[in-house]
């Protein structure tokens, strides 16, 4: 089996422009290669990548098959959207850090809150930093 290198990959071109309300004339502008790990990947060793199973966060525009870009080294925030794994599952969930106390919001409401307690095994792995969707 013939296997190409990775840096043998076709350069994929970003048009920097693309007009969302009424027409403009086109342009031959071939565009600029693109790599997407360059631009979504802000630190490569604590970058990762998941596919979202569920609907608890569609009110933020995240659905399931979505995949997330996920950075670890970012630090937890209020309202920021976080992968956190409590009492052995993960979840994705957007962080409410509130005079010492965590409540994991969903953005369905068909979803509770889990407002963390003292003993339950709360991690933030990571903090969502782009979601990728199919259209």
């Amino acid at each position: 089996m013939n296997k190409t290198p990775d840096n043998a990959r076709p350069e994929i071109k970003l048009f920097e422009s693309i007009h969302a309300g009424f027409p403009s004339p086109a342009e031959d502008i071939p565009g600029t290669a693109l790599d997407i790990n360059k631009l979504v990947v802000k630190n490569p060793a604590s970058t990762f990548f998941a596919r979202v199973s569920g609907d608890s966060m569609e009110g933020d525009g995240i659905r399931d098959g979505d995949i997330l870009v996920i950075d670890k080294s970012e630090e937890p925030q209020d309202g920021a959207i976080a992968v956190c794994f409590i009492n052995g599952e993960f979840t994705v969930k957007r962080l409410s850090i509130r005079d010492g106390s965590v409540t994991l919001l969903p953005s369905n409401p068909k979803y509770q809150a889990i407002t963390v307690s003292e003993g339950d095994d709360l991690s933030v792995w990571g903090i969502v930093r782009y979601v990728i969707k199919k259209v």
